[in-house]
């Protein structure tokens, strides 16, 4: 037994005992003929290293255990990040793919508010009916915002175009009415 455990590392030997006991009986067997005696089996029961050595290998097999435990704990946390940016990859898609449909039926109701306006009173024309359009959506958002009760301001464009454009377009609107 002494000659062949060191061959082997410490953990080997634990997993050897057949063998190791198979080398036993074979040298016993070699010395204890020579007396008459035939050796039939050897057998290794336990094997009992020094107290260090156990600790040794405990430390060794639970720090292969942590490391495995991490290195998996790691691969889930990947997975987790991954699936995650897929979703909201997927969010962003449909929720784009739902801006662009609604952003369609807009144009498209306003497409046909134009042409049964020009249609349907005389002497306008499509740029009028547009403007029109535009000005009574500003006049819905600003009485839109204005009415929330958790809105307390109120932006006005301040532009001098976008200002002159409004204030023309309010004339415009007296104008036609007298």
């Amino acid at each position: 037994m002494r000659a062949q455990l060191p061959t082997l590392e410490l953990d080997s030997v634990f997993e050897a005992k057949e063998d190791l006991a198979l080398a036993v009986k074979e040298a016993l067997s070699q010395t204890m003929a020579q007396y008459g005696y035939q050796i039939l089996n050897a057998l290794i029961t336990d094997l009992d290293p020094d107290q260090r050595v156990k600790n040794a290998m405990n430390e060794i097999n639970s720090s292969k255990r942590l490391k495995f435990a991490i290195a998996e704990r790691a691969e889930g946390d990947k997975i987790l990040q991954v699936k995650s940016a897929e979703a909201e990859a997927e969010a962003k898609y449909l929720s784009g793919v739902g801006v662009a449909k609604q952003r369609k039926a807009i144009v498209d109701g306003l497409r046909s508010s134009i042409v049964d306006f020009h249609d349907n009173v005389d002497g306008t024309s499509t740029k009028e009916v547009m403007d029109l359009l535009l000005l009574t959506q500003y006049f819905d958002m600003v009485r839109d915002v204005g009415s929330e009760s958790h809105c307390r301001t109120t932006f006005v464009p301040t532009s001098r175009t976008m200002g002159d454009d409004v204030r023309n377009s309010l004339l415009q609107a007296n104008a036609a009415t007298k």
